[in-house]
């Protein structure tokens, strides 16, 4: 079990930056690295759930899966902050430890916004869906204000005005129809003509009949004069009333006919106009659909942080809040990197004079090495340099030796030439008399037999051949 722990905590100082080899000889270091390593695997921690919480939030992916990316990510920013703390050493000059921690607190900061965002986000989701809802709800009315106020949609008051028109004329049979008031109106005043010319015969019907009667007039009864005018002017209006009804039939059929044509022609453009305004409304409601669709999906981190800045101005101590944990994520993400700024302030550990103590004797061993690989280098060149000039002394040698034995071949060769000459000379000059005579051509005399006879005796045999010089 010691064991065990033993190994884990070396593992948790190598995680924090330490050297095992210097860690061995400064002991007391230990402690404080296994801390730094811890504070490493707490950020790394934050950082998978942060990760998860992000990628589940943003694409809706399955929980192990995102599990898995936010393990990804996790090694990744353990991976940044302890090369952050790697790479701060300690130095005496306050000036270039501050120069050497400025980019790495801001890239510790950095990494503690975006692991943060995400926990704050989900820490408050409740609140955050139920705002969500309501600026969906905000969108979606928006966008049917803007269809309706749309060019390609700003006819379908006017249409459906007008198709509430052709219905009523359709259902009136044309009567409704504004088109025709002249007409309606002529109807109206023959109308009132035959009402009043009826009512006149009705009177002057009356006078004759108590006239007759005598009831009224001159109070005498009996067809008298007075009779007879105001049967007369019975009769002719009745015949006034017999042309006002003939007239108001005509404009009650003009009227009819016209009302029947309108009411054909309302029917026909409430035809045409019903399918405009079908197409036009399922249109406006694919469009509307659409929208709805993708705005119900809309749950991704952008309106989240939308949502939870909305909150926030609306509610001082949420945003208190969210102010509050937002620093929290973010200090335990710089917690490591401001620790080890605040060590290179103070004077140099035992571990930081061995460390670098042992920095520069590796140094200065490495420099001897390279110096005695050098020697060795350089003494391998001078005797490579040797060699090849021995070798091409013994090549400058042997040409010369070539050369020599060729000079003495073709010396001999000249001389042994010469000789064969002369003795071909002193051959053709004595007197050969038992020797029987040559057969001789007509040109094999003279001076030309002589010169063959000293070029044949004059060859060279093939052992007498001087090799070329190389």
């Amino acid at each position: 079990m010691a064991d065990r722990q033993r190994r884990i905590g070396d593992g948790l100082a190598v995680l924090g930056g330490a050297r095992p080899d210097v860690l061995e000889a400064a002991t007391g270091a230990r402690p404080r690295f296994v801390a730094l390593g811890g504070v490493l695997l707490s950020t790394g921690g934050l950082a998978v759930l942060s990760m998860a919480f992000a990628v589940h939030m943003a694409l809706g992916v399955w929980w192990p899966f995102a599990l898995l990316v936010g393990l990804g990510w996790g090694a990744v920013v353990v991976n940044l902050d302890r090369m952050l703390l790697v790479g701060m050493a300690h130095d005496a000059s306050l000036r270039r430890n501050l120069v050497l921690a400025v980019p790495r607190v801001g890239l510790a900061l950095v990494l503690g916004a975006v692991v943060a965002t995400p926990l704050t986000l989900q820490v408050f989701h409740k609140e955050i869906d139920t705002e969500i809802v309501a600026m969906q709800a905000q969108a979606a009315d928006a966008y049917r204000t803007s269809l309706e106020s749309d060019a390609r949609f700003a006819g379908l008051p006017a249409l459906r005005e007008r198709i509430a028109t052709e219905e009523a004329v359709v259902a009136s049979g044309g009567q409704s129809d504004a088109e025709l008031a002249a007409v309606h109106g002529a109807v109206t005043a023959k109308q009132a003509a035959y009402d009043q010319a009826l009512a006149t015969a009705q009177e002057l019907q009356t006078r004759a009949q108590c006239e007759l009667d005598g009831t009224c007039g001159t109070g005498e009864a009996g067809t008298g004069t007075a009779y007879e005018q105001a049967r007369a002017a019975a009769d002719a209006q009745a015949a006034v009333v017999t042309s006002a009804e003939g007239e108001l039939d005509a404009a009650v059929a003009a009227a009819s006919a016209a009302e029947a044509r309108a009411a054909q022609q309302a029917a026909s453009s409430l035809d045409t106009d019903n399918a405009e305004l079908a197409r036009l409304t399922a249109e406006q409601d694919r469009l509307q659909s659409a929208f709805d669709a993708t705005n119900e999906a809309n749950g991704g981190i952008l309106i989240r942080l939308e949502a939870l800045h909305r909150l926030g101005d609306r509610n001082a101590t949420l945003a208190a809040a969210q102010a509050m944990l937002s620093l929290l994520f973010m200090c335990i993400e710089v917690l490591p990197v401001l620790v080890k700024l605040l060590l290179t302030f103070g004077p140099p550990s035992a571990y930081d004079r061995l460390a670098a103590m042992r920095d520069s004797g590796d140094v200065e061993v490495e420099q001897m090495q390279q110096a005695s690989r050098l020697t060795v280098a350089q003494a391998r060149e001078e005797l490579l340099v040797m060699a090849e000039r021995e070798r091409i002394d013994r090549q400058k040698e042997a040409v010369l030796a070539r050369r020599r034995a060729a000079e003495a071949a073709l010396a001999a060769e000249r001389a042994a030439a010469e000789r064969a000459a002369a003795a071909a000379a002193a051959a053709v000059e004595a007197p050969v008399a038992d020797a029987a005579p040559e057969v001789l051509r007509p040109w094999d005399t003279g001076p030309m037999r002589l010169a063959r006879t000293v070029v044949r005796s004059a060859r060279r045999r093939p052992g007498d051949r001087v090799p070329a010089a190389v």
